[in-house]
């Protein structure tokens, strides 16, 4: 059965699997301890450490284990802030960072601190020049009131590289620390010079779960928050999980020596399904920069579908995928990296391969999505457009959720004559994004949205063809 979400989760490494068992015999004992356990456990600790640091790219002692990349970033966003604080209380991001540090933006805004959130094109890049001059306060003075800039090397949705080199040197200028959440890219090589802070998880690249880590170059002004002791350097208070984190550099080493000859490989069979998927399966969207992007990663959506009904039959179907669909979401909302960049939602499907993916298998999923997709379509009655040159149209969709208002769009466009209105009364959160990029796929026009007295919102279309 094919595993395609190698972005959650990375299956486990053989390596990290060995190293794991051999550490359960002899890294048991408290690594704090000068007895000769605690002392196997020391060395067990300190080999990880510089491995991971050689990886990283860091000195040994700025790199500390945490127990998941969420505490990492968490730890890392909350330590510069703190120990900057003198400095101001602002924090810029990118709109399309993973929810890890939008959490911690929250956090810091509910504590009275701002975030700023840097948008993105509609590849999900940010413009570095765009990026700078939020570093700059009213009066152009460089760094003003920002403590910290946050920006991930590598989309975990569309797999879009962000420039973090100019970003880095950006920050450099304005004397603004920048953290990299590096969880996504880590694995496939070192991240850019330039960073301050960095963070990562090592079941995003076949390590175990439970193990994040945290790098701090020495000078960064940081104030660890929250509980501390004597481990980790005050930073991830408590009994290291020895096993694990062997295992995790031990993978993150193996797959590292790995990353260019799979890269390759598996960039060829993600070029394959980007290309032939707009082929085989009509109104999609592939997403994401098709350049600048990491080797592994494609997400592409598809007009009238439901996303959870399309993960669902692709599971019958033996594939294991992933979505940023607000239909498979319990907060019914669309993804906010999707909504930042502006494009499609609905029928959102996101294919991350693993190192060692078969061909075979991506050619069998390339078979099998036309007839999944045409299913489902067919389910929801996304049938024939109407024909017709009347007046201008109302559509009710209030209630009804994505891909539904769409849909209703599709059906009675070609009913109003060229250069007449369908307005659709939608309330689903979805319709607000979907329905602009439905008429930019089909070359309409998106009048815009306006409140609608009945709830929800009048999303305007003019029929240009």
């Amino acid at each position: 059965m094919p595993y395609f979400d190698a972005a959650s989760a990375a299956p486990l490494h053989p390596v990290a699997r060995q190293a794991l068992l051999a550490a359960l015999d002899e890294g048991w004992a408290d690594p704090a301890r000068l007895h000769r356990e605690g002392r196997r456990a020391r060395l067990l600790l300190d080999a990880a450490r510089e491995a991971a640091a050689e990886a990283v790219g860091c000195r040994p002692d700025e790199l500390v284990f945490t127990p998941s990349g969420t505490h990492a970033v968490h730890s890392g966003v909350s330590g510069a802030l703190a120990g900057r604080r003198r400095v101001g209380a602002r924090l810029v991001v990118s709109a399309v960072e993973h929810s890890s540090v939008l959490h911690a933006g929250e956090a810091h805004a509910a504590a009275g601190g701002t975030v700023t959130e840097v948008p993105v094109g509609r590849t999900g890049a940010v413009d570095p020049e765009v990026f700078a001059a939020e570093l700059r306060g009213p009066d152009g003075a460089a760094g003003s009131g920002v403590a910290l800039a946050c920006l991930q090397s590598a989309n975990h949705e569309v797999g879009t590289e962000q420039p973090v080199a100019e970003v880095a040197e950006a920050c450099r200028a304005a004397g603004v620390p920048l953290l990299v959440d590096a969880a996504q890219s880590l694995g496939w090589g070192p991240v850019p010079e330039g960073w301050s802070l960095l963070a990562a998880s090592a079941h995003k690249w076949g390590g175990p779960a439970g193990v994040g880590l945290l790098a701090v170059r020495k000078g960064v002004r940081f104030a660890p928050q929250g509980p501390s002791d004597e481990r980790e350097s005050g930073r991830a208070p408590g009994f290291e999980n020895l096993p694990a984190v062997v295992a995790a550099a031990a993978s993150l080493r193996a797959v590292r020596a790995e990353a260019a000859a799979e890269g390759a490989r598996l960039r060829a069979l993600v070029d394959r399904i980007r290309a032939r998927v707009p082929e085989l399966v009509p109104d999609v969207e592939v997403v994401g920069d098709p350049v600048r992007r990491l080797p592994h990663l494609v997400t592409f959506s598809c007009l009238y579908v439901d996303g959870e009904t399309l993960l669902s039959e692709l599971d019958r179907e033996g594939f294991s995928v992933s979505s940023g669909s607000s239909c498979t979401s319990s907060t019914l909302t669309p993804s906010h990296v999707l909504r930042a960049m502006g494009v499609l939602s609905e029928g959102n499907v996101r294919v991350s391969l693993p190192p060692g993916t078969a061909e075979a298998d991506v050619d069998r999923f390339l078979a099998v999505l036309p007839g999944v997709v045409s299913g489902v379509r067919d389910r929801l009655g996304a049938g024939s457009p109407a024909a017709g040159g009347g007046e201008d149209l109302v559509v009710d969709a209030l209630g009804k959720r994505c891909p539904l208002p769409v849909i209703e769009l599709a059906k009675v466009i070609g009913a109003v004559r060229v250069g007449g209105t369908v307005t659709v009364l939608a309330d689903d959160e979805a319709a607000r994004l979907d329905i602009p990029a439905w008429c930019e796929m089909r070359a309409q026009q998106y009048v815009g949205a306006t409140p609608s007295p009945g709830g929800g919102h009048a999303h305007v279309v003019r029929r240009l063809s």
